[in-house]
């Protein structure tokens, strides 16, 4: 079992961690104009963008590495604690509907499960060995792909889902906000995005959290557009299923042909309302099952399929 450990090591931990740093310079900034407060929290989060660009090859490598095991039928799972382990959730639960992904081809994991959404829940991220239970409960393989997501670099459970996924041989990311962390050294990709001290002493929402969901967007968005789920800057493999995301559907394929109304409304239709092929029909002037059979020869890729 993972040893936790004492109140005089922990303490020891988080005194030489960046993230845990005490500023003295807002000793009093609970004594500020609330305005004043907003310019201040505004100014330390315009830090964050560049701290993230210091370490864009990394993260550019990390990505063209797991879009390569996507397109040979892997997932990519996201594993971390509190803050951190909600914006993965979050992040994989945008993926259905924007890419038109299986509900297990993007996978948030989050210690404690489900309820630790909303509320604590008592020790789960000091356990590498739920973490090594919880993929193993996804059922992980070699081709899959495994985020370990953790502002301090050094929370249990985010290293122990890098260190199983990595001796399943799956591909594996260390994603955190301090340099020489216990993560990244853990991980194959190693992205550390220093954002320096909060705010708020400790309170890792704040600069860590923002930098960790950039670049989860770029994980993400990245990958699907490797993968063939934009045309463009178009989201061609966007599932309608609301209103909102059918008139989004409509608008994208207008765009994508320069097509009358009619027209797209007909080959939406056609294609059982599936963006992609509806407008491979209208450039190509082929019917549904074609279009069906040339996205199939072009691995789902619409500029391939087009020059078929």
């Amino acid at each position: 079992m993972t040893s936790t450990p004492g109140p005089a090591e922990l303490h020891a931990q988080l005194e030489i961690l960046t993230t845990e740093a005490f500023r003295p310079e807002l000793a009093d900034i609970d004594r500020l104009p609330t305005a004043e407060i907003a310019r201040i929290m505004n100014g330390e989060d315009r830090t964050v963008p560049d701290a993230v660009a210091t370490q864009l090859t990394a993260i550019a490598a990390a990505i063209d590495a797991t879009a390569d095991r996507m397109a040979r039928g892997g997932r990519l799972v996201y594993a971390g604690a509190g803050t951190a382990g909600r914006l993965g959730v979050l992040d994989a639960s945008e993926c259905p509907p924007t890419f038109n992904t299986g509900p297990d081809e993007v996978v948030g994991l989050i210690a404690g499960g489900p309820s630790a959404m909303v509320e604590a829940v008592e020790g789960a991220e000091d356990s590498k060995e739920l973490a090594a239970a919880d993929l193993d409960g996804l059922g992980l393989t070699a081709l899959d792909t495994v985020v370990g997501i953790s502002a301090s670099g050094r929370t249990p459970y985010a290293i122990g889902a890098v260190e199983h996924a990595r001796a399943a041989g799956a591909l594996t990311i260390g994603l955190s906000c301090n340099a020489d962390s216990a993560l990244a050294a853990a991980a194959e990709h190693g992205v550390e995005v220093v954002v320096g001290p909060e705010l708020l002493t400790g309170s890792t929402r704040l600069k860590a959290g923002t930098a960790q969901k950039l670049v989860l967007n770029m994980i993400s968005t990245i990958t699907m557009i490797r993968l063939g789920k934009t045309y463009g800057n178009l989201m061609v493999d966007v599932r309608a299923s609301n209103e909102k995301l059918r008139a989004r559907s409509r608008r994208i394929v207008s765009l994508a042909t320069d097509a009358p109304d009619e027209a797209v409304e007909t080959a939406l239709t056609a294609a059982g309302g599936e963006v992609k092929k509806a407008i491979l029909m209208l450039l190509a002037d082929v019917d549904a099952p074609t279009a069906t059979d040339l996205l199939k020869r072009a691995h789902g890729h619409l500029r391939e399929a087009l020059r078929l």
